[in-house]
């Protein structure tokens, strides 16, 4: 096949190059016929080869020439411009390196007598299947189309919510959400990138779609009410402006106000909420020593489900003096208990010490409220509906970490129950209803420390046969212990600006190597890689934006003019 001279091509349905070698292994060599700034890493294009059309990305752009003197010696200077063009289509070249990922089989072309019979053989078309081969020598590529896109991403409906677009034509490209909530998902990007807005609006679908229930830890109070953008100073509409009647903002503490706005209703612990297991996850916070466990578990022999409404009662060296004139430990100390138990006195008052923070907490309370408690929590969840948890004024590592490890817990017990019922006795006990738990900082909660210590490993590895998975969010992704960031299934990347947490993303993903390339060349803010479990193809993409025009596409547009209601009513 002859060398063909470079054409700037139309860039939808033109042929943009043909493949000039490769392997199944790594990549297809491509060479391009159209000037290379008309293409670009990430592009997404099709191969036409015989009866099968090969979807993939393009990962790499590389300049050659076939006579190494001509690349060497700029000629735009000193030969005529048509010898030049011939010389760059020609001599001079560029390659692309195509990373092919699917495979359909599409047949003839239309309107031959072999496409009717092929047609008649396979009344839906041809499925697509990954790839399992490789397209022929010269086989045509050309950027994919609407339809191309539409064929492997699906049409944007309320299930495929389009989370942006194709960089080059602009293209809708939808996450799939009923794949989305089967299985543990992650959002990374350097801080500044938009996570939270990308975050907003993913929730907005999994809201509109109504197939799961989402819980949000709102540590920064961002997801509820209306907010101000910190960087642009612009206002930042809440999910409970736009689904008044399926989002409940709860919040942490008596009394605690959101904005200035009274939530719906407001959580409070009680202390037999806690167990030891909650505090020994507190271990780096509180500066616990290696005695805690044998001192919890002491208590909890002492006093059952009480331990932590008995210990915060005792006081730390109250004495009183005896028959004999001699100062011993008062009935109410903590060395009394120890002593009566036989545990460690030194132990037991380090403990009470370290725990004054918890006690002085003033959302742990003895008996709390009906109607703000767990239990309200989870019968919302059940209901269908969505819940924002925000922090308010409790905005420390120690709050964020105690509460969502409490809750969490308690919530995965009530899961597992309604799941087992289900499985027990299915034309009796409904399924449970998916549940999705928003992290934010997931970094805090699932680093090799702690992850082992809470609920939220356990969530990542097995509740997603429990009907349970986890949405993480944040912007150190290498901070998240491995074991963690396996189990996530759909990965959503911004722009990352350290190695490390670039290795963390592609962690476990085929083709991370050529994955990597189109992460890191992400533009700063609006551009993110969608990779894994959800999307039958990593793609980069140019996010939608969290404004009123993405309100309107969601919800329908509801302010209508006086003259568009008429219109509208047939007037």
């Amino acid at each position: 096949m002859a060398t063909q001279p470079l054409t700037v091509s139309d860039p939808e349905g033109q042929p943009i190059g043909y493949v000039v070698g490769g392997s199944l292994q790594s990549t297809l060599r491509v060479r391009l016929t159209v000037p290379p700034q008309t293409i670009q890493e990430g592009s997404f294009v099709t191969i036409r080869s015989g009866n099968w059309q090969f979807y993939g990305t393009v990962v790499d752009l590389q300049l050659g020439a076939t006579d190494p003197r001509f690349a060497d010696e700029p000629s735009e200077a000193r030969l005529p411009r048509g010898l030049v063009d011939l010389l760059h289509g020609q001599t001079l070249y560029t390659n692309l390196e195509v990373l092919p990922k699917l495979m359909a089989e599409i047949g003839p072309e239309p309107g031959t007598p072999d496409y009717e019979a092929w047609r008649s053989e396979h009344p839906e078309g041809g499925r697509i299947m990954s790839v399992r081969t490789v397209p022929l020598h010269h086989a045509t590529v050309r950027l994919a189309g609407a339809g191309d896109v539409a064929e492997i991403f699906g049409e944007p409906s309320e299930r495929n919510f389009v989370l942006g677009y194709t960089r080059e034509q602009g293209h809708p490209i939808p996450i799939d959400l009923e794949k989305f909530v089967q299985r543990s998902a992650g959002i990374f990007g350097a801080t500044g990138t938009g996570k939270s807005f990308l975050t907003r609006m993913i929730l907005a679908g999994l809201i509109k779609y109504d197939q799961a229930s989402v819980l949000v830890f709102d540590m920064h109070n961002e997801y509820g009410y209306d907010d101000i953008a910190s960087d642009t100073r612009e206002p930042v509409i809440g999910l409970r402006t736009k689904f008044p009647a399926k989002v409940r903002v709860v919040g942490l503490g008596q009394d605690t106000r959101i904005h200035g706005r009274t939530p719906d209703f407001n959580l409070v612990l009680a202390e037999r909420d806690l167990e030891p297991e909650d505090i020994e996850m507190l271990t780096r916070e509180l500066n616990l020593k290696e005695t805690t466990p044998t001192t919890l578990a002491a208590l909890v022999q002492s006093f059952g489900d009480r331990w932590f409404h008995e210990f915060r009662q005792m006081e730390v060296g109250a004495e009183e003096t005896d028959e004999n004139g001699k100062k011993v430990p008062a009935p109410n100390s903590v060395a009394y208990w120890a002593n009566s138990v036989g545990t460690n006195v030194m132990a037991a008052e380090g403990l009470h010490n370290k725990l004054r923070r918890l006690f002085e907490k003033p959302y742990i309370l003895p008996d709390p409220p009906e109607g703000a408690t767990i239990q309200q929590v989870i019968k919302s969840l059940e209901a269908g509906q969505h819940v924002v948890l925000s922090f308010g004024k409790f905005e420390s590592d120690l709050d964020y970490l105690l509460v969502t490890n409490v809750l969490t817990r308690h919530i995965r017990e009530a899961w597992v129950r309604k799941t087992e019922a289900y499985r027990a006795d299915k034309s009796k006990n409904p399924p449970p209803r998916p549940l999705v738990i928003v992290l934010e900082e997931a970094h805090k909660l699932l680093n090799r420390d702690l992850a082992a210590q809470t609920t939220f490993s356990t969530i990542a590895r097995e509740m997603r046969k429990y009907f349970v998975t986890l949405l993480v969010v944040d912007q150190r992704p290498s901070q998240i212990y491995d074991e963690v960031m396996s189990q996530l299934g759909t990965r959503i990347s911004g722009w990352l600006g350290d190695e490390s947490d670039i290795h963390a993303v592609l962690s476990g993903l085929a083709d991370r190597d050529q994955l990597r390339g189109m992460l890191t060349h992400l533009q700063p803010r609006e551009e993110v890689l969608v990779m894994g479990w959800g999307m039958p193809m990593a793609i980069p993409i140019r996010s939608r934006r969290y404004d009123e025009r993405f309100w309107n596409e969601v919800l329908g547009k509801t302010d209508l003019s006086i003259e568009e209601g008429l219109q509208k009513l047939g007037f």
